[in-house]
């Protein structure tokens, strides 16, 4: 069975981070952190960290917002900002990010069922 949604009035974010060689450790750990709090953002709906297979100096983030209301105050909100700081330390130059409005989101139902725990 498959989940089916049009997004109307969303908002979405494709990040690309280029990480100083060595630090890409260090860079997951301080996604993976912000990714533990992201329930203190209601309107983030997805937060994807996805590795680069062919690059060990790229990592990219993938964001839903509800609206552009969220989205501001997903950058606004406390976990960013200290996220912010730290990757001061471990990126090599400014996230590239590309701005999108998301149409329609279809997932597989075994998405929903699969044991995520770690």
């Amino acid at each position: 069975m498959l989940h089916d949604s049009l997004l109307p009035d969303r908002q979405a974010i494709l990040v690309r981070l280029n990480v100083v060689e060595g630090k890409r450790t260090e860079l997951l750990d301080l996604l993976n952190t912000y990714a533990d709090r992201i329930g203190e953002e209601p309107g983030t709906e997805v937060y994807t960290v996805l590795v680069d297979p062919d690059s060990e100096d790229i990592v990219w983030l993938f964001e839903v917002f509800t609206n552009e209301e969220a989205e501001v105050l997903h950058r606004q909100s406390i976990g960013f900002t200290d996220l912010m700081h730290g990757l001061q330390k471990v990126l090599d130059g400014s996230p590239g990010i590309l701005r999108m409005n998301p149409l329609r989101m279809t997932m597989q139902e075994d998405m929903f069922t699969q044991d995520w725990s770690f």
